[in-house]
Order: C-alpha cells, then structure tokens, then sequence
C-alpha cells in the first residue's frame, strides 16, 4: 500500500470511527429529514449541550456534518447525505448475524 492509499483508508476509517458512537449515528439519521439546532438534540438525547456540541464537532471534523449560526444557535446538516445509504447494509449484515444464531438454535 503506497503513501496516498493509506491516507485515504485513515481518512475512510476516521468517517467509520465519527459514526461508530451510537449517539452520533443516531445524531446522522435524524439530520437526514433535514437540518436540527444543537437544542432539539439536546431534549431528545436528554444530555447536556456540551456533550451534544463535542458529539457534533466529532461528526463534523470527519466531514461528515457542516454547521451554521443563525443568532444564539447553531443548525447541523449533513454534508454528504448518501452517507447514510450504507446503513441498509449494515443491518444486512445484523440481521444475517442473528439469523445464524436462530439457526444454532434449531
């Protein structure tokens, strides 16, 4: 593996590793009905809003969400929104994980 192809796996992993928290990814999935203020994050969560803006900055630091202030608060989008396309694989994969153990069980 050459030096530009293990930049981009770390870059590719550091996307993985933002999702891989399941506040962020949960964070991810309600963005793709559209943008959200940190205080609607911060009720439905039921965390204080520091914990939800690192969260956040996490997301965003991985390019995976950008932000904009509009007076005291900030709104989060998704940046890239197909990145959330892979999520059906992923339950593929969950669901094929527990369909093998029902089949031990049988």
């Amino acid at each position: 593996m050459n030096k530009n192809e293990k930049a981009l796996y770390k870059a590719k992993a550091a996307v993985f590793k933002a999702l891989g928290h399941p506040t962020r990814l949960y964070m991810a999935e309600q963005l793709a009905g559209g943008e959200r203020c940190v205080c609607e994050f911060v009720r439905v969560i039921d965390a204080d809003f520091s914990t939800i803006s690192k969260h956040l900055n996490i997301l965003k630091q991985a390019g995976i969400v950008e932000d904009e202030k509009r007076g005291l608060n900030v709104y989060y989008k998704l940046k890239v929104p197909c990145i959330l396309n892979s999520m059906s694989c992923v339950e593929a994969v969950i669901s094929a994980q527990l369909q093998s153990q029902i089949d031990l069980i049988k």
